[in-house]
């Protein structure tokens, strides 16, 4: 019989790598709630109509990467590339941005794509995304990046990530800088990449994300969509800067930074990393003001980003910035002998969590030798072991053993481990 394995690009988030994730899905939650901002949770599945309105059906998202298909039904379902399209999709239903009530919020869950998969870029990856609604300002533009780059300092990361920053303007002012984009790059047709070459009738202004050398160094002299900015526009990223500026925020001001989504407008930005190869993206988004009225509800400035979990965790793992109290999962180990011993252990283990509630205890299951439990103690990784036999167990005591150290056994009574341990932990 074939032996069942994990779908090609979807991985197993196994037991030994979880600590780090809910170490940083946590300090993401933490910092955003400092802020005001309240978690949405939403569906997988979306329907497939949404992000062919939202992301654009030229995109190489919903033209190669889709995860799409027919239910049962014959509605056409799509696993959900991104999230924005249905936070917005959520907000628009549930009658959340009526009366210009302003919102923001935050998701974290599997995002799918049919890529190619590499490291730290799978088929189901993990995002957290931001998302907030009825703020025009650039100062809300401004939060959300002085946000990430508090986070980028809590968790160490801040001298391996830099802030791209540029302007798309307004959908009128992309519209002329397309039209001189594609008739610089027409004169040069021959000179393109093929995918750049299919972009310049379907999506030109992605071209200017195009990864081939020979594409770049076209660009360099192609008209700049920094020179085709309405003034609102220009006073919008003039003024984003400033916020930056005094926020202490480094950036640089990329021309050619597009991102890959149709509805983004004004702000868009990148935090980007050499320390990982080419795959450099860690964070990213933007302001979409024109998406809401394209999903069919009324006018509402939008903006937001959406942060990789698995580049993150790569780029934390690479820089060594791993917490070490993460290796560590379990605090005490409870070993008995005897069924006496066996109810009391259970005893004892609950008023513990009723004393300690942040102790990680560890019951011994499953019967067994002192001499089998100690071994299991000891690859536990805990710091002590609680010994539970039937003389202590009858005498309400417990012996109390350091594992990572020589140090000599206490045989306390119940009433006062709890305070012992406070001591020790």
């Amino acid at each position: 019989m074939k032996t069942l394995q994990a779908v090609r690009g979807m991985n197993d988030i196994l037991p030994a790598d979880s600590p780090l994730w809910l170490h940083f899905e946590r300090t993401v939650a933490d910092l955003l709630a400092s802020y005001g901002y309240q978690q949405i949770r939403l569906p997988i599945v979306e329907p497939t109509e949404l992000f062919k309105r939202s992301i654009g059906e030229v995109t190489d998202i919903v033209e190669k990467e889709m995860y799409t298909f027919a239910d049962r039904n014959g509605d056409s379902l799509t696993l959900r590339p991104e999230g924005t399209a249905g936070c917005v999709r959520a907000m628009l239903e549930h009658g959340l941005l009526g009366a210009g009530a302003s919102h923001k919020v935050w998701y974290n869950g599997p995002m799918f794509r049919h890529e190619r998969p590499q490291k730290g870029r799978y088929r189901q990856f993990h995002q957290i995304g931001v998302e907030t609604f009825n703020l025009t300002g650039p100062d809300i533009d401004a939060e959300l990046i002085v946000l990430t780059w508090r986070l980028w300092k809590k968790l160490g990361l801040a001298e391996a990530v830099k802030l791209e920053l540029n302007s798309l303007g307004s959908s009128e002012d992309r519209a002329r800088y397309r039209e001189a984009l594609v008739a610089y790059l027409q004169a040069r047709f021959d000179q393109l990449d093929e995918d750049s070459q299919r972009r310049l009738s379907s999506n030109p202004l992605r071209v200017l994300d195009s990864k081939n050398p020979q594409t770049q160094a076209l660009l360099v002299d192609a008209p700049q969509l920094g020179d085709y900015l309405n003034d609102q526009a220009q006073a919008h990223f003039d003024r984003l800067r400033a916020l930056l500026d005094a926020a202490g925020v480094p950036y640089v001001v990329n021309p050619r930074l597009v991102r890959g989504l149709d509805y983004y407008g004004l702000t868009v930005f990148e935090w980007v990393t050499d320390r990982l190869g080419a795959q450099g993206t860690v964070c990213a988004g933007g302001r979409y003001d024109g998406l809401v009225e394209q999903l069919g509800g009324k006018p509402a400035p939008a903006v937001g980003f959406a942060m990789g979990i698995e580049r993150l965790l790569l780029l934390i793992e690479t820089l060594e910035l791993v917490p070490a109290e993460l290796s560590r999962q379990v605090d005490l180990y409870l070993v008995s002998l005897g069924e006496a011993a066996e109810v009391a252990a259970i005893q004892l283990a609950e008023q513990l969590r009723d004393a300690l509630p942040s102790v990680r205890l560890v019951v011994h299951c499953g019967g067994g030798s002192f001499k089998s439990q100690f071994k299991k103690a000891d690859k536990s990784g805990a710091l002590y072991a609680l010994i539970l036999g039937e003389d202590e167990a009858s005498r309400q005591q417990v012996g109390l053993k350091p594992l990572r150290d020589h140090g000599e056994q206490e045989n306390l009574a119940w009433q006062d481990l709890p305070e012992r341990l406070r001591q020790l932990l």
